[in-house]
């Protein structure tokens, strides 16, 4: 009988002892998972255009010649964030010192979807227009859009401050899960990653 409680006891002991228990609230921020968050924190802008294609002497016979003239009108998306890679942070007790790099343009697609028949508008006295010129102005179209983009600086402005807003919430979050308040230093980097000097 001494025995049979004493395997109990035993396998009783071993069963506490093996319970999983709660993970403890993470008590500092932590780099990937703020990466993870500028990863999530691009901003998609569409954008409606009209692009324009021309090429000069086109199409000869004998001493005349016409021009190629036609124009695009297209819809398409450009993405704008933070290059997660160049974020980190270094955290000395209460002090959490984030380095940000600037948002950027970090791809732009014209929607194939948004062009069809009605999309060329083509230019009464044009020469023949082929699928290898509608190609060339679908691919300047793109890099019209992605242009324009970077050139917006209140939209690169704005992307910007979103992603340092996420980070600072998720700074906020852990602090409140261990009872702290973290106090954030930032501190800006081009897209090279050099430090810019403090404005």
């Amino acid at each position: 009988m001494k025995k049979v409680v004493l395997i109990f006891l035993s396998l009783l002991l071993l069963g506490l002892c093996g319970c999983e228990q709660e993970q403890a609230p993470q008590a500092v921020p932590e780099i990937a998972r703020m990466q993870a968050i500028c990863e999530l924190a691009t901003t998609e802008c569409y954008y409606h255009n009209v692009a324009k294609f021309e090429q000069k002497d086109a199409e000869q016979f004998l001493w005349l010649s016409r021009d190629k003239r036609f124009w695009v009108e297209y819809s398409g998306i450009v993405t704008i964030g933070v290059d997660a890679s160049l974020v980190s942070l270094t955290v000395e007790g209460d002090r959490v010192t984030i380095t940000m790099p600037p948002a950027e343009v970090q791809g732009a697609v014209v929607d194939p979807d948004s062009l069809n028949e009605t999309s060329f508008i083509v230019a009464g006295n044009s020469a023949a227009i082929t699928a290898e010129d509608q190609t060339e102005a679908f691919r300047q179209a793109q890099g019209q859009m992605e242009e324009a983009a970077k050139q917006d600086r209140a939209l690169l402005a704005g992307a910007q401050q979103r992603a340092e807003k996420l980070l600072a919430d998720y700074v906020a979050n852990v602090g409140e899960s261990v009872g702290r308040t973290y106090q954030i230093e930032w501190v800006y980097v081009d897209a090279e990653g050099n430090r810019l000097p403090d404005a």
